[in-house]
């Protein structure tokens, strides 16, 4: 799908708070580049002010957040509240993590979209961001 857009789906790729384990977000922002995306990394500790404002001035359509620390109920809302009060509610905000499924649910209701637990093929996150831009981006 990205091959008939006017420009390829920007991605921000994020590791918020303290957790230092990024092996997993730099495999994802890997394949999303490798599947023509362009992505930003934004490296480890970033706060949430940090990567709204980042988002908002590298204009990215979706903000991927990697979270493992169990402060997804937090994080996910923050940056969310952030984008929105920036302007940008337009950006689609998903990641993944160690995530509950009730807790994938809760997030899902207050406006982050879908999110991915450990193993999940980097096929499936692809699919999802070309499907999602298919929907909200223009061509």
């Amino acid at each position: 799908m990205t091959s008939a857009r006017a420009r390829p789906i920007r991605v921000l790729v994020a590791k918020p708070g303290l957790d230092g384990h990024d092996r997993g977000a730099k495999v994802v922002a890997a394949a999303l580049r490798d599947s023509g995306m362009e992505v930003v990394y934004t490296g480890l500790h970033q706060t949430p002010e940090m990567i709204a404002t980042a988002a908002v001035q590298e204009d990215v359509d979706v903000v991927g957040l990697s979270i493992l620390s169990g402060a997804h109920m937090t994080l996910f809302p923050r940056v969310r509240q952030l984008l929105d009060s920036m302007g940008r509610p337009d950006v689609l905000v998903t990641g993944g993590g160690i995530i509950p499924a009730d807790d994938m649910s809760a997030l899902q209701d207050r406006g982050i979209g879908k999110l991915f637990g450990p193993g999940t093929p980097t096929s499936d996150l692809i699919t999802y961001i070309e499907s999602w831009a298919a929907e909200h981006l223009e061509a």
